[in-house]
C-alpha cells in the first residue's frame, strides 16, 4: 500500500446484519467524501491487520483503522472510539453528535457499545444480512474482487 492509498478503512464484522446494517447506514450518510473503505474483520485484509495489531486479537468491534503514512504508524480506534470517527467522518450533524459523545466518559460509552455489541445479532431479524454496494461503491470494498465482482445493483 502506497502512502496514496493510505485511506481509512472501517472493519466490520460481516455476519452480522446490524453491522452491515451500519455500513449501509455510512454510504447513506457520507454525501461527498467518499473516502472511507470497508473490509470484513474475517477477510484477507481484516486478518492482516489483526495478525499485526496484536490488541485486536480478542477484538469483536467495529475498528477504524488508518494504514501507516510512510514512516508512521498506523492507527487503531476500537468500540466506540471507532463508531466516533465515523460520526466524525461523516460530518454535519454527526460530527456534532461526535463532538458531544466526545464529552461523555470512554469507560461509559465503551460499556453502552459492548451492550449494544453482546446482543446486536437480536437486533436485526434473521440474523446476516448482505451489503449491496453499488458498482460505484464496491471499488471501496477490500473483500470484493475488484475486477470480477458482478455488479450486484446499480
Amino acid at each position: 500500500m502506497t502512502p496514496a492509498d493510505a485511506r481509512p478503512i472501517l472493519l466490520y464484522d460481516d455476519t452480522c446484519g446490524m453491522c452491515a446494517a451500519s455500513v449501509q447506514f455510512v454510504l447513506r450518510h457520507e454525501r461527498g467524501r467518499r473516502t472511507l473503505e470497508f473490509a470484513s474483520l474475517t477477510g484477507e485484509l481484516g486478518t492482516a491487520v489483526r495478525a499485526t495489531h496484536l490488541e485486536l486479537h480478542d477484538v469483536d468491534s467495529v475498528v477504524w483503522w488508518e494504514p501507516r503514512r510512510q514512516h508512521d504508524e498506523s492507527t487503531i480506534f476500537v468500540r466506540s472510539a471507532a463508531v466516533l470517527h465515523v460520526l466524525r467522518y461523516l460530518g454535519g450533524a454527526w460530527r456534532v453528535l461526535a463532538a458531544l459523545g466526545s464529552i461523555v466518559p470512554r469507560p461509559l460509552l465503551d460499556m453502552a457499545y459492548d451492550f449494544v455489541a453482546r446482543h446486536r445479532h437480536s437486533f436485526t431479524r434473521g440474523g446476516a444480512a448482505c451489503i449491496l454496494p453499488t458498482a460505484d461503491q464496491r471499488s471501496r470494498f477490500r473483500d470484493f474482487e475488484r475486477e470480477t465482482a458482478p455488479v450486484l445493483h446499480d
